[in-house]
């Protein structure tokens, strides 16, 4: 350890300018601040290290000033590689005023990256993409005009097209642990996830680069569990202690046990949503739920298909992940996304999106920012503000049924709910319903021809994706279907011959007695 040990300022002086760096992290939680916050303050006292190529998975960040956010200083970067941009607002604005480069690739594969840049391959050879704004054939992931290299190839192998996503090295890798020993074995025990940790250490140390380590605390050789060591010492070249404030669990100061397993929260009664338009549709999404399903739930209102499930008492009946590798118990939302209160599991980034990307999901419930006559759908870029795909693009061509969850329109919108009826007091200001979406994040097109079952779940209407796009099936009671539907989109939809009425328990303010479908 005293070969390893090194203070944040020393560790950062070995970063060199050029070099490509991978970031660890989900959100908050993983991040190691106390890295970014020195590279950020030794790059603005000596312009050095400059023009560094960053990579990262997930998204990171808190829109403002946290986690990969101190790294947005033109001069600083280069080029940005990663998989969700929201909350990475400052680097976000480099890209889009043009002064660095930008890619933007489906979160599961840059975590199938790392392993492949570590097992000395060429590059990831994946279907995930394709149709997508991702496909060379629609941009290949490029966010602006300076960004010009194809990183991403249309191939054709047995008869079949896949995207060969190219490898190359990374030069640094920056990671967080909890407990490093003499050695300099790091565990992860008191971290909410373990993320894609050791695929990173292990592509940064087989590309010849080093890997950083930030931690809690350290321990005498000997000491760790090795079940637990997740990062083996012959990956590590240099570890930091971090101060206790750049090295909380997530957005909170304090430590949550319940995160980690070390303690079980007891069951809670689930406060009721208000009955609102929120609630409208995730009730509605909730109908569809099957008995012991695996189910992944998107960030914002698709979250609360859980509260849904509960106030029934049913949540106990189905098994929700989350891609930082979350299997069981029940996910943190806001800037705490990434954790699970009482996991049954936590296995790493890699090994989640393994899963989905072969169908290992049984429903998946996600949001919707715009939606065209195709079924296509975009979450990731809305005008000039670069959003990101994360890991939707993973999730949505990788489940068996997919279920888009979302309000009818956007800014304004008001609701009231009056005998089981619903009135549009207020129409919101912007359709989302539109005649070309800004970007593809979900093809619909492509989905049909895979035979993929699809809903779009809105608080008036629910339509389904049929052979030729989008299919209304059902309309709330009380709304006009052509004034309150039909002439708030930029197209026509087909109409279903059968068109039905929302199940009227979705709008009365009492438990609608949910039975889960059989699997």
């Amino acid at each position: 350890m005293e070969n390893k040990l090194k203070t944040a300022q020393e560790a950062i002086k070995l970063i060199k300018d050029g070099d490509t760096i991978f970031v660890g992290g989900f959100v908050i939680l993983g991040h190691p601040q106390e890295l970014s916050l020195e590279l950020e303050k030794q790059f603005l006292e000596t312009g050095s290290p400059r023009d560094l190529t960053l990579v990262y998975g997930a998204g990171q960040g808190d829109g403002k000033e946290r986690c990969i956010n101190n790294l947005g200083h033109e001069g600083l970067l280069k080029r940005a590689i990663g998989g969700h941009w929201g909350l990475a607002a400052k680097i976000g604005r480099l890209v889009s005023n043009n002064l660095i480069q930008g890619y933007n690739l489906p979160q599961g594969v840059i975590t199938h990256l790392l392993r492949d840049i570590a097992a000395g391959k060429p590059g990831t050879i994946t279907h995930i993409g394709l149709n997508t704004f991702i496909d060379p054939r629609q941009g290949g992931g490029k966010l602006n005009s300076v960004t010009t290299q194809d990183i991403v190839e249309l191939i054709n192998l047995d008869g079949r097209e896949w995207l060969f996503y190219k490898a190359f090295p990374i030069n640094v890798a920056l990671l967080r642990g909890t407990t490093a020993d003499a050695k300099g074995n790091i565990s992860m025990e008191r971290e909410a996830a373990t993320i894609e940790s050791l695929a990173a250490a292990q592509a940064a140390r087989n590309s010849g680069g080093i890997v950083i380590v930030q931690v809690e605390r350290t321990v005498p050789a000997g000491k760790l569990d090795p079940k637990l060591v997740i990062i083996p010492r012959t990956l590590v070249d240099v570890v930091v202690k971090a101060k206790p404030e750049n090295h909380m669990q997530t957005c909170f100061p304090e430590y949550n046990p319940y995160f980690t397993g070390e303690s079980r929260a007891e069951k809670s009664a689930f406060v009721p949503m208000p009955l609102n338009e929120r609630k409208i549709i995730v009730r509605r999404a909730a109908m569809e739920l099957t008995a012991e399903a695996t189910v992944n739930l998107g960030i914002g209102i698709p979250e609360g298909v859980a509260a849904v499930a509960g106030e029934e008492g049913v949540g106990e009946q189905m098994v929700l992940t989350v891609e930082s590798g979350a299997i069981g118990g029940l996910p943190a939302g806001g800037l705490s996304f990434g954790a699970s209160v009482n996991p049954e599991a936590i296995i790493s980034h890699p090994s989640q999106f393994d899963s989905y990307d072969g169908g290992g999901l049984d429903m998946a419930f996600l949001g919707l920012a715009q939606v065209d006559c195709e079924g296509n759908v975009n979450v990731s870029k809305l005008g000039p503000r670069i959003i990101g795909c994360g890991g939707f693009i993973n999730i949505t061509q990788g489940t068996r049924f997919v279920v888009f969850c979302g309000t009818f329109t956007y800014d304004g919108l008001e609701i009231e709910i009056e005998d089981g009826k619903l009135k549009i007091i207020t129409e919101g200001k912007h359709k989302k319903f539109i005649r070309k979406v800004d970007q593809v994040t979900f093809s619909g097109r492509y989905a049909s021809q895979k035979k993929q079952k699809v809903l779009y779940v809105t608080e008036r209407a629910v339509f389904e994706l049929g052979e030729k796009g989008l299919v209304l099936v059902e309309a709330a009671a009380g709304v006009d279907v052509e004034r309150d539907i039909l002439s708030q989109m930029e197209f026509r939809p087909v109409v279903s011959g059968n068109l039905k009425l929302m199940d009227k328990r979705i709008f009365e303010d009492k438990p609608m007695g949910l039975k889960l479908k059989e699997k």
